[in-house]
């Protein structure tokens, strides 16, 4: 009984505990963009008091009004010169032109990057295991390959950032009907939280 007790209280405190401190680090990073701001301007100097979470306003506003000017002819010519200064530094080329493809994927609308679950037999034939696909792989390899690859990531747990890139033939593949949220989710608690059983449809109402 005192056992049932105390794991039910751990599942109510232990996500919020967890959830209160990953948001009050987001907020404490996000509010360090009030530091942009002129001495007498920040709410310490007019209030007399910091507010927090002031500076996620003040950061969704710099995002916003970035979007606005990059979104017009001359706020493209801007960014151009900026990144044609950026392609000159060896470094500092490589982390940007990387960074910003990888987003151009992910948000981008029509990316296939992360649009799909996957199951594949890795690291052995006999093992499955969730992937993601990041692509369909480079001319190059098709060709030396003789096969038409996919490009998947396959990610650690319960950390799904880190991971590995690997290729497989189309016909190695099975594509989930899981989204990419419930498949992250299954990852990072360790296979714990699975997704919900799906409808399963009648035979009569199929062929219907």
């Amino acid at each position: 009984m005192f056992k049932r007790y105390l794991i039910a209280g751990l599942l109510v405190w232990v996500p919020l505990g967890i959830t209160f401190l990953v948001i009050r680090a987001l907020v404490g990073v996000m509010d360090r963009t009030l530091l942009l701001l002129p001495p007498e301007w920040r709410p310490e100097a007019l209030l007399g008091f910091p507010v927090p979470g002031l500076g996620i306003v003040l950061s969704v506003l710099i995002v916003l009004l970035t979007g606005m000017v990059v979104a017009n002819l001359l706020g493209r010519k801007l960014v151009e010169g900026w990144e044609s200064l950026l392609n000159r530094i060896p470094l500092v080329r490589s982390i940007y032109s990387s960074v910003k493809q990888i987003l151009e994927t992910l948000f981008v609308s029509g990316g296939k990057s992360f649009r799909k679950v996957l199951l594949i037999e890795y690291p052995r034939r006999g093992i499955w295991t969730l992937a993601f696909q990041t692509g369909n792989g480079a001319d190059e390899v098709h060709d030396k390959s003789g096969h038409q690859l996919v490009t998947v990531f396959v990610p650690t747990t319960p950390n799904p950032t880190s991971g590995f890139i690997i290729m497989l033939p189309e016909d190695e593949i099975i594509e989930l009907d899981m989204s990419v949220e419930d498949g992250l989710k299954l990852i990072m608690s360790l296979g714990v939280v699975a997704p919900p059983p799906r409808a399963k449809v009648a035979p009569d109402r199929a062929n219907s």
